[in-house]
């Protein structure tokens, strides 16, 4: 299925626009319409001394966010207008009541677009997730790293290939993605999976150039991703999110987490 709705979150720091940048490359040249939005959350300083604060001071605080959720929108407007896209896209201010909270409000798009950087202490409740955001929505995310550049969407591909329901739920939201029937490298680290020859033989016949590796893992898992999508030249890398419980994740870490923090192109997951 084409890309047609796009969901970009978006933090508004105007030092961190390379999630937005790309999703408006990503809306032109699928001719897609673009929503953009803020995770809400609490600030820091809320979520700390929430029981000792007066509610004045929390009426404060909730104004303040207001204000800044507002300058977030005019940003966000006028970045897509200067793209040439502002008659197909539009910003949303989440109400929980009306909309749900983000998770379920991403479902109704084909993908989720999102920049990828560390958050500061007074910025963290308007940045997403994106692991979280793909195991809870269900959504394809584009993870976008600070500073990436590109003229359209990916020429190739590397796809993080474990044989597993994630991985391939991933490499399927990514096809999309690839210009022209772009290049794939389905890399395995260690064994392959099986079957895996049959589905070179499945994306040969979509017209998908399509190359099968098993490399010897460098140090990591993530670590020896990331060197072959350098190596090979991936613009994109494609991998399922964590198959273990959230709980295993946030207690261990996990590819996908070493990955995201170190990648210098795109990565699509799916859970």
């Amino acid at each position: 299925m084409a890309v047609k709705s796009i969901l970009c979150t978006y933090s508004g720091d105007p030092n961190k626009g390379s999630g937005l940048a790309h999703a408006i490359r990503v809306a032109k040249h699928h001719d897609a319409y673009l929503t953009g939005v803020v995770r809400h959350g609490l600030t820091f300083v809320h979520r700390q001394l929430s029981a000792q604060l007066p509610s004045a001071v929390i009426d404060q605080l909730k104004s303040s966010e207001k204000k800044q959720v507002e300058e977030i929108a005019d940003r966000f407007r006028r970045i897509v207008d200067e793209a040439g896209i502002g008659d197909r896209a539009e910003f949303v201010d989440l109400d929980t009541g009306r909309d749900g909270p983000l998770t379920d409000f991403s479902r109704a798009f084909d993908v989720i677009i999102t920049g990828n950087h560390a958050s500061s202490y007074n910025e963290d409740h308007f940045t997403t997730q994106p692991d979280v955001l793909a195991l809870r929505s269900g959504r394809p995310v584009l993870i976008v790293p600070q500073g990436f550049e590109a003229e359209g969407v990916a020429p190739s591909a590397l796809v993080a290939w474990d044989g597993k329901r994630a991985a391939t739920r991933a490499l399927v939201a990514a096809m999309p993605f690839l210009e022209n029937k772009g290049h794939i490298t389905l890399l395995t680290v260690d064994d392959q999976p099986l079957n895996t020859g049959r589905l070179v033989q499945t994306l040969e016949r979509h017209g998908v150039p399509v190359d099968a590796v098993s490399v010897a893992p460098r140090k990591s898992i993530a670590n020896t991703i990331l060197q072959e999508s350098k190596e090979r030249d991936a613009r994109l890398i494609v991998m399922g999110a964590y198959e273990h419980s959230k709980f295993t994740h946030d207690l261990t870490g996990g590819v996908t987490t070493t990955l995201l923090a170190q990648t210098q192109v795109p990565v699509l997951i799916a859970h």
